[in-house]
């Protein structure tokens, strides 16, 4: 547990000019509190235990509030007219022994900052934002595993820009040791390092992870403008009563097929004044989604997304009664969801037919294309579940995709369980229309269902008799289009938590997150072998996302007690769907990582040798 915290201000102010003739720019006031005197508190009410400020000019100043607050020392930098950050950071090594958050004496920052980097398990974390336009940025670089490349206040030096420095990084104690040894020798030559460019260093030598906050409320201050845009900007929204909700939420682990357990800045991304959905600035928010849903997956250019509220289950719904018109729908059905498919083709009496397969096997691609043959003269469309929910069996939509533009039919794919985590091409794949929704691998709240469609598909549908109301999948779309609004009161909120998600998938990469999934996948696996528990699928078959497992037989076991044991201990499972096997399944999507399958396993371990 970190409990100490180290705050450089040394530096000069100059830019502030008269406003800090005579005192340190950590002592510019606003609302009546200086921002240095505001950061101690926050940083004391947030378990900090020790406060170093490493001090310069006007130092005396900083030694008055060192006697306010026993938590504080000062270390005096007698070199900071001609020294960097690094320098007085370099200057406490005899004070500071042990790992601890660095922050700039000049800033004003909602304190979950500091909550979210001590609750974060990472040794080495820099806090960052998204985009401030706020001038004197220091622009951050990261990898695809979301560790430190580079920083500069030149974007030209950087490969990409991916977050903006905030101030406030928690280093560990090996770090900041490396970062003396780093500059100790150069020192001889000069003064001017900034402790970013030793981090940056280092972080060459070992991984510096970016903790990004898209949305954090925060500012430095270096100028007038600065100034004025922390008082008339920043201040009035840290005072608003929600900013402070920003803080680390009770965590329960979701092992069921969706929802997903989501991050805690997707949840409070809800937390937003009340807006009429109806106001531009709503419309606006909207069609950035639809446009990056439709970026993950297609061309922008030739492909559109329609919104829903609602269950995935209900753009299903809206494709089928929607798009087949007097043509016939071919279902590929190896799980429930492809009868789910087949039971609304009933309901609205759309003309269909159903290839049935194993529950435990792919699709027959032969069965497949001989369905297609035997249909040739009505049929229109194919729809197909891409991963398969009951059982976590992978369907392979690029073959089935191929097959379908070879006959001249059209692909319905529901990815509610692979969008937004296995890297899908519509184009590449033949797929007319995609259906996902923003609860799953978006790791989003539930409430928003979606379709991508090619655009040509959908202008074929424009006069097509509509068999439903509320989900006529043109009438939506072309509303959409003309207004930027959705026809039916959309679940505001929702809306702004999906931005979250989006932003957070943009961060982390689909291919990445894949590979993350797919770790938890493999240590879920070697779990299951050692407990001696069987799953369902040939592992070949396997998605990676979702494991149908074979209830033990045990005659301690039973699904409900072992439900309710892991819950208790923060673990959500789910029961089967395939046929008359018993099993239950563990969907290793959401915001987790392989430690928390490591911590599921030992608690099911745990409940099995009752």
């Amino acid at each position: 547990m970190v409990n100490t915290a180290v705050i450089l201000a040394a530096g000069l102010g100059s830019r502030l000019k008269e406003r800090t003739a005579h005192k340190p720019k950590g002592f510019l006031e606003i609302d009546d509190l200086s921002i240095i005197e505001r950061s101690i508190l926050q940083l004391i009410k947030s378990g900090i235990e020790h406060i170093w400020i490493g001090t310069g000019y006007l130092a005396q100043e900083y030694e008055r509030l060192a006697r306010k607050y026993p938590e504080v020392q000062c270390v005096h930098n007698n070199r900071y007219k001609d020294s960097g950050s690094m320098y007085t950071l370099y200057n406490m090594r005899d004070s500071v022994h042990e790992d601890f958050l660095l922050l700039e004496s000049d800033l004003l920052y909602d304190i979950a900052g500091l909550k979210n980097l001590l609750a974060d398990t990472r040794s080495d974390v820099i806090l960052s934002s998204g985009a401030t336009h706020s001038n004197d940025e220091v622009y951050i670089e990261m990898d695809g595993e979301g560790h430190l490349i580079a920083m500069s206040k030149q974007i030209e030096l950087l490969g990409r820009v991916d977050a903006e420095l905030v101030g406030i990084s928690k280093v560990s104690l090996d770090t900041y040791q490396r970062m003396c040894r780093l500059v100790e020798a150069d020192f001889h030559n000069h003064l001017k390092w900034d402790y970013e460019q030793a981090l940056v260093e280092v972080g060459k030598e070992k991984p510096i992870s970016i903790k990004k906050i898209e949305k954090f409320i925060w500012c430095e201050i270096d100028t007038e403008e600065h100034l004025q845009r922390a008082k008339e900007v920043i201040y009035p929204k840290l005072k608003q009563p929600a900013a402070h909700l920003l803080l680390p939420i009770k965590r329960n682990i979701l092992l069921n097929p969706g929802p997903a357990t989501t991050t805690d800045t997707v949840k409070l991304a809800q937390i937003v004044p009340d807006i009429c959905p109806r106001e531009q600035e709503f419309g606006d928010l909207m069609e950035w989604i639809a446009e990056q849903l439709t970026l993950f997956v297609a061309p922008k250019s030739e492909y559109d997304t329609a919104l829903f509220s609602g269950s995935g289950t209900a753009a299903v719904e809206s494709v089928i009664s929607s798009v087949i018109g007097e043509g016939k729908l071919l279902i590929l059905s190896n799980g429930a969801y492809g009868e789910r498919m087949a039971e609304i083709a009933q309901v609205y009496h759309v003309d269909h037919e159903v290839l049935e397969s194993s529950s435990m096997l792919p699709l027959s691609l032969d069965a497949v294309e001989t369905a297609i043959i035997r249909n040739k003269n009505k049929l229109t469309h194919v729809a197909v579940v891409h991963n398969e929910t009951t059982s976590g069996i992978l369907n392979d939509i690029d073959a089935i995709g191929k097959l379908c533009a070879l006959h001249e039919v059209d692909l319905i794919v529901d990815a509610m369980s692979s969008y937004g985590a296995i890297p899908i091409n519509m184009k590449a794949s033949k797929v007319s229309f995609l259906i996902s929704s923003s609860n799953k691998n978006l790791q989003g709240m539930a409430g928003i269902s979606f379709i991508v469609a090619y655009k040509e598909k959908l202008q074929k549908i424009k006069d097509y008799s509509p068999k439903s109301y509320y989900l006529d999948l043109y009438k939506q779309y072309e509303h959409f289009q003309r207004t930027r609004q959705l026809r039916f009161t959309p679940p505001v909120q929702t809306f702004y938590a999906l931005e979250q998600a989006i932003i957070e998938t943009q961060n982390e990469g689909i291919e990445q997150r894949y590979k993350r999934y797919t770790e938890s996948w493999q240590t879920l696996i070697k779990g299951l072998d050692r407990l001696q528990l069987q799953y369902l699928v040939p592992i070949q078959h396997h998605s990676r996302i979702i494991t149908s497992i074979k209830e033990p037989a045990s005659r301690n076991y039973e699904f409900g007690a072992m439900h309710d044991y892991l819950y208790n201990n923060g673990f959500t499972i789910y029961p089967g769907k395939i046929g008359q096997t018993t099993s239950f399944r563990v969907a290793n999507i959401g915001a987790i990582t392989y430690q928390d399958i490591e911590r599921f396993l030992k608690s099911m371990e745990e409940y099995l040798s009752l």
